[in-house]
């Protein structure tokens, strides 16, 4: 079967792959109308545009994808009939990819907008009826008021109790340290000779410090009356 010029195999493999690229740019533009921030509440003129070159070129790509079908059924080549059949079907799975994501996306845009068009009904309903009475609006201004306070008061609380827990565990650790070194003292009492060698021990750091007292003296002394 013979095809007109510039309607090969490649030719029409290389449009579908600039076909699926322009795809992803316009999912990543047409994604950015689910933005809660800046959703409008009727679809803008671009979000309708951006939907329409979607749509049309899914079409387009549908019908690169029938052709490389008849190109590939009138090919007499089986080995690159196989590589061709799997070209194909990767197109295939592609296309039928996009075509879920931008029916998801167009679902997500339409629950993004009525959700927003709720909250914004919300908003309206309540000025409204805070306009039309202004005592209940003072009564839940106070209202908010006391909430904000009483969380106020929830927080100093919570960082009271982490500070009392602290300081009482601070308390048990310095009473088993004096547990501790009380233990030490009576098992070291309970040597024989410990109480008479710490006492010698004792009485030769006063003895060396005397004699390192004096001696530092009399170099102050002969330091004086040979200066």
């Amino acid at each position: 079967m013979s095809t007109p010029a510039g309607t090969g195999w490649a030719q029409l493999r290389q449009q579908a792959r600039s076909l699926e690229t322009q795809t992803e740019t316009l999912f990543h533009t047409y994604s950015q109308f689910s933005t809660p921030t800046t959703i409008s509440p009727t679809p803008t003129d671009e979000e309708n545009k951006t939907e329409a070159q979607l749509e049309d070129i899914l079409e387009r790509r549908e019908a690169l994808t029938s052709r490389l079908s008849l190109l590939l059924s009138s090919s007499s080549d089986l080995t690159a009939s196989a590589l061709k059949q799997n070209n194909l079907s990767r197109h295939r799975e592609i296309l039928l990819d996009h075509r879920r994501e931008l029916a998801r996306l167009r679902a997500s845009i339409a629950t993004a907008r009525d959700r927003a068009n709720l909250l914004s009904t919300v908003r309206s309903d309540i000025s409204a009826y805070r306009s039309a009475n202004p005592e209940a609006a003072e009564a839940d201004y106070m209202l908010d008021e006391r909430r904000r306070i009483d969380n106020s008061h929830s927080i100093a609380d919570s960082v009271l109790s982490q500070a009392y827990a602290v300081n009482e565990n601070f308390g048990v650790q310095r009473e088993t340290l004096a547990s501790i070194n009380r233990r030490i003292v009576g098992a070291a009492s309970q040597v024989p000779g410990i109480n008479g060698l710490m006492a010698r021990i004792g009485a030769k750091k006063r003895r060396d410090g005397i004699i390192l007292g004096g001696f530092i003296a009399l170099c102050f002394l002969v330091l004086f009356f040979w200066g």
